[in-house]
């Protein structure tokens, strides 16, 4: 895989299953701001984005804006609580596994902000895996993927020809191109097939032994 020499992974839906504890924040963030949690419903769609941009939708739901107190509910519980409640998805140290045995550098590149992926990669005991773990900062910056994305590549001087990025969502998929990476969507994660073909993904892996696959067929096709 010499022409393909890093991947770039999402956290959330991606290498982790972190749907029950975010779910279970933002429930309890509506809650202390008043509202009926279990009036939202289904919460899947809200993992993944920027936690602003998530939580700006599911406060219009009641009619609220007041999106910056909800943020703040949301961290101190996330932090606190919700952050643990994760697992690493089945197939997915294999994954990590068979890339590292390729010689294919490993970057966490996630909307969480940055403190949370690293206690979280600590939890999942994935820290071996990855070069570096990159997310939003505290305080604001780089909340947008787009952006996180191009920050990596100048900090690490990742060459955007043997980049992938890899993750579940739209905005994945959509930072990478804006970066000149090719991307593999995934689907065991929170977005689907509809999501990740609508936003132009290059590959969609079903399993995360075809992300291997996947990235193995782009290094012989360059």
């Amino acid at each position: 895989m010499a022409s393909v020499s890093t991947v770039l992974l999402d956290l959330d839906g991606t290498l982790s299953d972190s749907r029950p504890g975010i779910a279970a924040s933002f429930r309890f963030t509506l809650g202390e701001m008043g509202h009926d949690p279990e009036a939202a419903g289904d919460l899947t769609w809200a993992v993944g984005p920027p936690i602003a941009v998530s939580i700006q939708r599911l406060l219009s739901l009641y009619g609220d804006d007041r999106v910056d107190r909800a943020v703040e509910i949301y961290r101190a519980r996330y932090s606190a609580v919700g952050l643990y409640d994760c697992s690493v998805f089945p197939g997915v140290l294999d994954m990590l596994v068979g890339l590292r045995d390729a010689g294919v550098a490993m970057f966490v590149a996630t909307s969480k902000r940055r403190d949370f992926a690293d206690r979280v990669i600590e939890h999942l005991n994935l820290r071996g895996f990855v070069g570096g773990v990159y997310g939003a900062l505290p305080g604001g910056g780089l909340d947008e993927k787009q952006e996180l994305l191009a920050h990596i590549m100048t900090v690490e001087s990742l060459p955007a020809g043997g980049s992938v990025m890899v993750g579940d969502r739209l905005h994945d998929i959509h930072a990478a191109k804006a970066n000149g990476l090719r991307s593999i969507g995934v689907l065991w994660g929170y977005g689907g097939t509809e999501e990740l073909s609508a936003a132009g993904a290059d590959a969609v892996a079903a399993t995360p032994d075809g992300v291997i696959e996947l990235v193995r067929r782009f290094a012989q096709a360059t």
